[in-house]
């Protein structure tokens, strides 16, 4: 069926259905909260890990810290920040594609 034949109503009960679903097999945000809020949550979570991996360093400059620990918080910060990129780089793909679709 083409895109300019679909009923808007029927594609919102769709969308209502595949949400409840998807709530319902665990999969959306934790705790039943929105998507913003878990987007905030995973940003909170990265911020936090590269700011351990930073105090860490710090530690370790300071000879509070062993390097094996330094190794695992910088590259566990490394990872998170690569994941982040990711993420957003995804988020911005899909941004521009919805823009695209014909209204």
């Amino acid at each position: 069926m083409p895109i300019d034949k679909l009923n808007p109503a029927a594609a919102a009960g769709v969308y209502a259905q595949t949400a409840k679903v998807a709530q319902g097999a665990g999969v959306g945000a934790p705790d039943g909260g929105s998507f913003g809020q878990m987007i905030k949550k995973a940003t909170v979570d990265a911020i936090e890990t590269v700011r351990a991996g930073e105090k860490m360093t710090a530690d370790a400059i300071l000879g509070k810290a062993e390097l094996t620990d330094v190794v695992e918080a910088m590259t566990q910060a490394e990872l998170t920040l690569d994941a982040t990129k990711v993420i957003r780089d995804q988020m911005i793909s899909a941004y521009q594609e919805i823009m695209r679709m014909p209204i």
